[in-house]
């Protein structure tokens, strides 16, 4: 084993171990083959879960409880709080996740947020009522929700906080600068002080390492982690990546290319995002099986355009593509032709909101060979479109205004 592939080893074997931090998870179900998926997949996210049995008390919560896999016991509980066990009930438990047989036994429980019911009939149409009685934030049918809640479950056990702000970053036509945006906006990001992630989603892209000056670099790159399996830590996905201009950068090397499965895309993107602060991704023009792994996990999609007709033809057929995907997409118009069409036109024509304009930066290609990232400039167009962004995106608590 190489010394990269086994770093990328221990970036996928980095899981807590059971109970060591942030806290655990509550499972309240009295199906055994529910019981037994759930342990599973507590399991592949390092956590050690508190099991109870639901029975009715007063208020229809739950009072009735037992330990989790180790067989602890426990008291009877106040059917005001729902149950105790060890000082772990209804209100203190980090994640809660309601088997469907135990919903309406749990109805009269208080409300609070991190409740999931979890079930596996995908045709019963009630199980949507029975979630918003007992006020759950998502229902999980299983086996096709089992990454979802692998990563919920994983959350509690890194203790994760708020997920990054996730941008990805892509070109409506060749040519049209999507990678320099991706790569000032990234770090604008770290020099706001913003714990930030830049990742290369484009494999034919030539290596964002090499548009920061860091392709000699030490530090783990996609193909490194093509023969994973599981899920990834997400503290020590940051320490094995490079730190190039005060950011983490996952790139990709120059050596043959090497495809990276689609789980193992998604389990490395949703690393990214536990770890907090910002993430922008930049994106290839086609939409297959991985890039749609991505584009699920993001926020927004930034999408370049030159603003001049053949450009605007060629990005609305890359648009058709990302929104089958995209919860958001924005255009970003790239400098001005002679006569050209007007920002406003282009976001018209594509049919989605213009997120601003960018002109050409006269010089930066020759500044970026000799080393300069794109956006190190302060005063450039380039930099202050940037902080404009990230100051009306994180400015507004991390939920991007329209």
């Amino acid at each position: 084993m190489t010394g990269r592939a086994a770093g990328a080893e221990a970036v996928i074997a980095a899981v807590p171990a059971a109970g060591s931090a942030g806290g655990r998870p509550l499972i309240i179900t009295q199906d055994p083959l529910l019981l037994d998926d759930l342990l599973r997949l507590c399991a592949a996210a390092g956590a050690e879960p508190h099991v109870l049995h639901a029975a009715p008390g007063r208020s229809g919560a739950v009072v009735e409880a037992e330990g989790g896999p180790a067989g602890s016991g426990s008291d009877p509980a106040d059917s005001s709080t729902g149950f105790n066990d060890a000082g772990v009930g209804w209100e203190s438990a980090p994640l809660v996740l309601v088997g469907d047989d135990a919903a309406g036994r749990v109805r009269g429980a208080p409300r609070r947020t991190g409740v999931f019911l979890v079930g596996r009939d995908l045709d019963d149409p009630l199980v949507w009522q029975r979630a918003v009685e007992i006020g759950a934030e998502e229902v999980l049918l299983l086996p096709d929700a089992e990454s979802r809640l692998v990563d919920r479950i994983a959350d509690v056990v890194e203790g994760a906080g708020r997920p990054a702000l996730a941008v990805g970053v892509i070109g409506g036509s060749g040519g049209a600068g999507a990678s320099t945006l991706a790569c000032a906006l990234a770090v604008r990001a770290a020099r706001a002080g913003e714990r930030t992630m830049l990742i290369d989603g484009d494999p034919l892209g030539g290596g964002m390492d090499v548009l920061l000056g860091g392709e000699g670099a030490e530090g783990l790159r996609w193909p490194d982690f093509a023969a994973s399996r599981g899920r990834v830590g997400a503290g020590a996905l940051e320490e094995s990546l490079p730190e190039l201009h005060e950011l983490r950068v996952l790139s990709w090397d120059r050596g043959d290319r090497v495809v990276v499965p689609p789980a193992a895309v998604r389990s490395v993107v949703a690393a990214a995002r536990r770890r907090g602060g910002v993430v922008v991704v930049d994106l290839p023009r086609r939409v297959d099986e991985a890039v749609a792994e991505v584009l699920a996990q993001l926020d927004l999609v930034l999408m370049v355009v030159p603003g001049e007709l053949r450009s605007v033809a060629a990005a609305g057929r890359v648009a058709a593509g990302v929104r089958m995907v995209a919860r958001d997409v924005r255009v970003v118009v790239r400098g001005r032709c002679p006569g050209g069409l007007e920002p406003e036109a282009v976001a018209g024509l594509l049919g989605a909101p213009l997120a601003g304009e960018v002109p050409v930066e006269v010089g930066l290609p020759g500044r970026v060979a000799e080393g300069e990232a794109p956006g190190s400039q302060g005063r450039s167009a380039l930099a202050r479109f940037c902080d404009g962004f990230w100051q009306r995106a994180l400015g507004a608590g991390q939920g991007v205004p329209a």
